[in-house]
């Protein structure tokens, strides 16, 4: 008989014969746990989280006015200019966490703006590549320079910038982890 450990929040998860090293992690992290019960909105991670990013969302909206960008259209270009090279519209997806009913009429946004364009590849006319437009490059430094500025009142240290987007990653990661053991439970 195969001996099952309790799994985060609860869920009977792994199996301690063929996960050995994780069992003894979970074990050892079930320990060391937050004891945290949801009890006011405001001691919420997740509502903290929720709100952050709404507010952040307003201020790529006032700051990216200027270019005619939304934030996500933002990121995309950010990911476009860090690769500086012709990307295929899957690749690019993946790298943004977007299905392709989200990043499609972005990027024809995006096109139509004059920011990016399309193009079918050569050898596989199924894949669809996005390329940085002229307009794109040369708005790069502008628009990056501009979001500098704007975030300088946010008052951080690069250590205490680098060390929250550390942890947002870090509980990222954990989440993702656990909604695939939550979503194998359905299954």
């Amino acid at each position: 008989m195969e001996e099952k450990n309790q799994g985060l929040i609860g869920y009977p998860s792994l199996k301690s014969s063929q996960n050995g090293m994780l069992v003894v992690y979970f074990k050892t992290l079930q320990q060391n746990l937050l004891k945290h019960k949801p009890s006011h909105l405001e001691d919420e991670l997740c509502f903290a989280v929720y709100s952050t990013q709404k507010l952040y969302n307003r201020f790529y909206s006032i700051v990216l006015k200027r270019y005619g960008l939304t934030y996500v259209q933002y990121t995309t270009m950010l990911v476009l200019w860090e690769k500086q090279r012709p990307m295929m519209v899957k690749e690019l997806g993946e790298r943004l966490k977007l299905d392709s009913g989200t990043l499609t009429p972005l990027l024809n946004r995006l096109e139509k703006q004059g920011w990016v364009v399309r193009n079918r590849n050569f050898e596989d006319g199924r894949c669809v590549m996005v390329e940085l437009t002229p307009k794109a490059l040369s708005l790069e430094h502008d628009v990056k320079h501009h979001i500098q500025d704007c975030v300088l009142p946010i008052v951080m240290t690069e250590s205490e910038y680098r060390e929250c987007v550390n942890v947002l990653y870090e509980i990222s990661d954990k989440l993702e982890f656990i909604n695939g053991h939550l979503l194998g439970k359905e299954e």
